[in-house]
């Protein structure tokens, strides 16, 4: 059985600020800001959420599938 795990660093592209974060289990987080700069991330193209874009770690519906499929739109 895998651990999933429940951080993850968040790295700002647009000044470089790094912060850990917890991510939720039951939903993607499509928008954070940077504590730093104000900047207003969003997923790239391909990616579910802002962890699976510039986190270090991918969320947990994709660390438990092992893909890097689109996880949260699947209504």
């Amino acid at each position: 059985m895998n651990t999933i795990q429940l951080q993850s660093t968040i790295t700002c592209p647009n000044c470089g600020t790094q912060k850990l974060e917890t991510m939720p289990t039951n939903a993607c987080q499509f928008f954070y800001e940077c504590e730093s700069c104000h900047h207003l991330l969003k997923p790239k193209a391909g990616d579910c959420c802002v962890y699976c874009s510039y986190g270090d770690v991918p969320c947990p519906p994709i660390q438990l599938s092992g893909s890097n499929s689109s996880c949260c739109t699947d209504s």
